[in-house]
Order: C-alpha cells, then structure tokens, then sequence
C-alpha cells in the first residue's frame, strides 16, 4: 500500500471486475459485421450486456474454431473472461486480448482493458504504454483520459489525475469512475473536502461500486460521522458480500463507538473460515487491519492477551507498522511487562525515524 500512515486503509481496492457489460454495446458497435460471424458475436456482445459472460464465452469459442483469426472474437472473449470475475482467469484475458491487437491494433477497447488488467495487477508503466497508444490513436477518449489519470497518480503525479480526469468529465459524459478517480487524487493531495464532494458524486450514480461506498465511508469514520459511515458500508456489503473492506469499516464504526462486540461480530464475518486470499501486497494489507481492528475491540474489552496475539498477527502481515508496536507497548506496560515494552517501544522509535 502507499500510504505511509499503515493504519490508514487503501482505498485503492482491486478492481479485476471492471465494467465490461456496460461498453459491450459501444465495443460491439465498433466492429460490426453483416455476415452469419457478425450474427453470433452480435448475439455474443448481447449476452455480455445481460451480463451472462458463460454464454458469451461459449458463443465466442464457437466464432473462433471457424475463424483463429477474428480479433473481435479473441477481444470478446477476452472481455468475458474478465466479467467471470475470478483471478484465475486473468491471465486468459490479457492473452486474448494481446492476441486481437496482435490482429487488429486499431481495436481500442482491447487496448483499453488490456491497460485496466495491467493497472489492477500493478504494472502500471505497461498500463500507461497502452492508455497512450489509445490516445494517439483516437486523442480525447474520455476513458482512456480517466484511467491514465488513475494510473499517473499511482505512479505518483496526482495533479495530473486530477487534470486527466477533468478533461474526461469535460467530454460531456457522465463518468462514475472519473469523479472516484478525482477523490482519491485530492486524497492524494490531502484536499478531503475536494475528495468527499467527488466521491458523494459517485454514489449517486446507479453504476456505484462498493469501492466508492468504503471510499466515502473511510472519510465519514475519520470525521466521527458513524452513522453516515455506518449506512455506507451496508450498502458496500450489499453490492458484493464476498469483499472484506467494506466489513473491515464496519467495524471501525463500531471501534469508534466503543461497541466492541458488535465490532468482533462483523470482523468475523469479514473473513469466511478457511477462505484463501492471494499472496499480495493488498491483501496482506487487509488481513493486517483485520488483525489491527480485532486488537481495538479486545483492548476495549480489557481482554489484553487476545488484544496482544491480534496485535502480533498484525505485525506477522506488515511489519512495519510504528503504531502496532506502541500499542503492543502499552499493552505490556500494563501487564507489567518492562523487557517487552521497551522492545517495543525501540521498534517504533526505529520505525518512526526510517519513515521521516
């Protein structure tokens, strides 16, 4: 994560399901065909707009053992495997879609989420290679602006996210992403007033994304606004129940309000028994705030062994977090433990001074 603030959650959550249903109707009406082919990847883009990638894969594949060589084919398909929403299947759509550039390099829409796969999977150079060969190809694409705007500034230059994405709000379309994109920008740039009116902006789009939701609501717990935050996250949870960044706010709502329970009560929902998550940066991340939340609840409850291995747990996922090992520290000193505060203690004051 790069937030130097550890604690601080990320908004920047992975995205692997992107809006392919939304532009299959734009894709398709790029590359139309009059002939029996055309018919079955017009009933294929269909399918994807329905939302039904399991069709439009089979309806593809069908295309594809009579012509190896239709590009549209090899990016529909490409675009359903992402819908599928599964990790697994990943690789498969960066394949298919660098197979229909590699017969058709004007396909822009494969160039657009062969860029968005590279950026979610944190390639983001070989994403910003590609969002600026779209560009050139067609200047002013209101998409292609918004997401390399998003990639500059997890590069590091969130001036030009916001100027990229202003310029894609300036086409005249309404862009959900754009206005989520701009929030953490001014996040970025510590302007919160800016990032709250981007991101309330957002949620009323009927296009929302839980992101956006835990986005908003990670700003309301900052400013005590529980119950905002509260209504938030619960509609987070309802767009997609399987993510644990929304339950993960949640529970700082609760934390904050010193509602330890029903804290402890949603971070195990957060995390279903014997789920596996990936081996990433992200997830790390995620599991060590869990650990982190679970830590303030049994504090709260003056229970300071459980609160300790938690604590510990956190540490086991991202060591190089000065706030744990402070709190590890109090929890020793009141245990009445001198050799492991002042461990602890030397830990943050190392940590603390590196991160200067």
């Amino acid at each position: 994560m790069r937030s130097a603030e550890r604690l601080k959650y990320n908004l920047t959550v992975p995205r692997f399901v992107i809006a392919v249903v939304l532009l299959a109707s734009v894709i398709w009406g790029q590359t139309p065909r009059a002939d029996s082919q055309g018919a079955q990847l017009g009933a294929a883009a269909e399918h994807m707009q329905r939302g039904k990638p399991e069709q439009t894969i089979r309806e593809v594949k069908r295309v594809l053992a009579a012509d190896p060589r239709s590009a549209p084919a090899h990016m529909l398909l490409g675009l359903a495997y992402v819908a599928l929403g599964s990790t697994d299947r990943i690789a498969d759509a960066k394949a298919e879609l660098q197979q229909a550039l590699d017969l058709d390099p004007e396909l822009l829409w494969a160039r657009f989420y062969l860029a968005r796969l590279y950026f979610d999977q944190g390639l983001s150079e070989k994403a910003q290679e590609q969002l600026e060969r779209g560009l050139k190809q067609s200047p002013g694409l209101p998409h292609f602006l918004s997401l390399l705007g998003e990639v500059r500034r997890e590069l590091g230059d969130p001036g030009a996210s916001v100027e990229l994405n202003r310029r894609a709000l300036d086409a005249g379309i309404t862009m959900t992403p754009a206005h989520y994109f701009l929030g953490l920008a001014y996040l970025d740039l510590k302007q919160e007033q800016a990032a709250m009116a981007e991101f309330g902006k957002a949620i009323q789009s009927p296009l929302v994304t839980p992101e956006t939701y835990n986005a908003l609501a990670s700003l309301y717990i900052k400013r005590q606004r529980f119950a905002a935050a509260e209504e938030l996250c619960r509609k987070a949870i309802a767009l997609d129940r399987s993510r644990p960044d929304a339950y993960l706010n949640l529970a700082r709502v609760y934390n904050g309000q010193n509602a330890s329970d029903k804290a402890l009560e949603v971070l195990r929902a957060a995390l279903r028994e014997g789920k596996e998550f990936p081996a990433t940066e992200y997830y790390q991340g995620v599991q060590a705030d869990l650990a982190v939340e679970r830590g303030v609840a049994y504090t709260a409850k003056k229970m300071y062994a459980p609160a300790i291995e938690e604590y510990a747990r956190a540490l086991d996922f991202d060591p190089r977090r000065a706030v744990i090992h402070r709190r590890l520290a109090e929890l020793y000193r009141q245990k009445g433990d001198p050799a492991a505060t002042a461990l602890h203690t030397k830990e943050a004051d190392k940590l603390e001074k590196g991160q200067r």
